[in-house]
This record gives structure tokens, sequence and C-alpha cells, in this order.
């Protein structure tokens, strides 16, 4: 079987390296990681699903001042509203993990979380971002048919086939197979359907999915370096998308304690939770996961768990105090190092996957 990088993805997406930066929102994205990661030969990608328009347009302006390659822009597909039916209960609890910081309680017992994603996307439609990416869900239309008119390209996550026939049928022009390992929200559309989202590993999901549609399928979910990469090209992707291995780079926005956090744990650190977002995640087990769980409390939906629970992130982030931080990460963290750049990251993850490529002709 022969094995090349150069792959249709390349070509579509004017890159020359088929990896993916993961659209991590929150922070740990930022506009250098991002433009590094372009520049280095890849498509960097912007999680800008809890950004403010106006912070989304400037943070596109400086991407485009470090780099002239395409990059990408990551939103949340969800236009879910407030549920405050238990919102007494979940305080109560969070009430106790706010006497731990040193933090006022919560006076609030009604949350109403912006819903900015129409304004977000009117942005990047605006700025002829020329990558749209989405999680939990697909692209509605007109903005899907905004998009191809714009001639602008389009990604979908998905967790499942159907989700990714679905994806195919609805425009999009590639996807990416996000298996279990992944660290941060799942992309399951439905949750409803997978309360803790669909969750099938990546060498599992990825040829399933391959099988079934025509469009580039992206592998994502605990592939930290060039054999994840070769691997996922044998299983019939045609890329990888990387989330975690970026997390401990010196462009990445991830605050230091979580870097730390990151270098010091295992592939039995991680465990899939709601407590911080109401949606399931990949992440660290701290404290605020333990604590949570122990409650026996249902987590409120998303978002509004992810608005209730923000003032006490942001105050252990203020603190350096990584048990109360959300720690979101993958299975492969022994893989992860300290000291790189998102360049090194990438050419370290490549020659590696052409050295591979090279000895499998020799066999």
């Amino acid at each position: 079987m022969k094995i090349t990088l150069q792959t249709e993805l390349c070509q579509l997406f004017n890159i020359r390296y088929p990896l993916f930066l993961a659209g991590m929102a929150g922070g740990p994205s930022t506009a250098k990681l991002v433009a590094a990661v372009s520049n280095a030969g890849g498509l960097g990608t912007l999680g800008a699903a809890y950004m403010e328009p106006s912070a989304i347009r400037e943070a596109i302006h400086e991407i485009r001042k470090l780099t002239d390659q395409p990059f990408a822009v990551n939103l949340f597909a969800s236009q879910a509203s407030d549920n405050n039916t238990r919102i007494g209960e979940a305080q109560r609890e969070l009430n106790l993990m706010r006497n731990t910081l040193g933090i006022p309680h919560a006076s609030a017992d009604h949350v109403a979380t912006p819903d900015r994603f129409e304004k977000q996307l009117a942005v990047l439609l605006e700025e002829e971002v020329p990558v749209i990416s989405t999680a939990f869900g697909i692209l509605p239309e007109p903005f899907m048919r905004q998009a191809k008119e714009a001639k602008l390209l389009v990604v979908t996550m998905v967790t499942t086939v159907n989700e990714a026939l679905q994806s195919e049928q609805a425009g999009c022009d590639a996807i990416v197979a996000q298996g279990s390992e992944a660290g941060g929200h799942r992309g399951t559309f439905d949750i409803t359907e997978h309360q803790m989202g669909a969750n099938i590993g990546t060498f599992a999901l990825v040829p399933q999915i391959v099988d079934r549609v025509s469009i580039p399928v992206i592998a994502a979910g605990g592939i930290m370096d060039g054999r994840g990469l070769v691997a996922s090209l044998i299983l019939g992707a045609q890329g990888v998308q990387m989330g975690t291995r970026f997390l401990t780079a010196i462009e990445s926005g991830a605050h230091e304690v979580y870097k730390q956090a990151l270098l010091g744990s295992t592939e039995e650190s991680t465990v899939m939770t709601k407590a911080f977002s109401g949606r399931p995640a990949r992440g660290i087990r701290n404290s605020f996961i333990k604590q949570w769980d122990e409650s026996g409390i249902e987590p409120l939906p998303f978002p509004t768990q992810n608005t209730v629970t923000r003032d006490i992130r942001n105050a252990a982030s203020r603190q350096n105090n990584p048990e109360y931080m959300s720690l979101w990460a993958g299975q492969g963290t022994r893989l992860l190092t300290s000291g790189q750049t998102a360049e090194d990251i990438v050419a370290e993850t490549i020659g590696q996957a052409l050295s591979i490529c090279q000895e499998s002709k020799s066999l």
C-alpha cells in the first residue's frame, strides 16, 4: 500500500501537510498559535465559540497579519436556550466550591447566556474566512449557502457514521471524525440520544465513515505524532486534527498550571464529564469534577451549566489553582512535550510520518 502525505485534503485546503489544529475554545488557540500552524504547513484553527463577535474580528485581523496561509475559525453550531429549572440546586453545590476559592456566592437564580452564534457567523462570512468549522452540529441554512456562494470551505466534526452522512448531504467539504480518545467537548449532534456523547474509538470510527462518504475525512482523537498520522492515512483518512498535542506549545494560550497538569498526566488521568458545561467533554479529573460527581446532582444543560460555573473557573485561573479549572485533554498525554513551538511540533510530526512512509517502501 502506497502512503503519501500529499492527499486530496492538501489540494482542497491549499495546505502543505494534512494536519489541522483543533479549534480549542476558551483561550488555548491564540492568533499566534493559529498562524504558526498555518505557517508550518498545516491548517491553524481559531476556537471562537465563546468569543464576542468583535473579538473574533480582531483575532482574524491579527492572524492575517501573522500569516498569508489558509486558516479556519471554529464555532459551536448550537443555539440551545438556557434552562433555569434546577439552578438553585446547582448553585448551592457550586457555592461550596466558591467558599473554597474565597469568592462571592452567586446571587442570581436566573441565567441568561448570550446567544452570539448568528452574529459570530456573520463576522466569519463578512471576513471571508477561508474555512468555517463547526462542532455540535452542521452549519445551518441559509449560512451554508452563503458560505458556498463565497467559495468558503466548510468542515463539521462528527462522532458517528450517521452524523457524517448528514454532514455530506448538507454540503460540507470535509468532516472531522472525532474518536472517543479526543480531549474537550464531544462533537455529538444530539446528546439526548447519546447522553455522554457518542464514544466510538478513533480506529473504529474512521474506516466506517471513510467507507460511506465521498468527501475527505480527517481523523481526530488521541493522535499525537507521525505514527498517529500514518495510521490514520492507512485507515483511509486524508488527514488528522490534533488539539491536545498543541496545548503545551509555546504559542498556546493555555494557562501555565494547565500545561503543567497536562505534562504530569497519563492515559488514566482523564474522564468524560458534564460538570463544567453541561455537555460531555474529556478532561483531567480534578477536585471540581470529583466534588460535583459526589454531590449526585445532574449538571444543568448546556449552555446554562457553562455559564454558572464560569466565575469558579475564572477565579481558579487567577489563583493558579488547577483543581477548579476545566483541564480538557485527550488520552495521549504521555506523548506531550514542553518548550516546543507549534512549528517544531508540525515539523516533528511530519518528519516522523515521512520516515515511516520511507521505511514502508523498503519492506
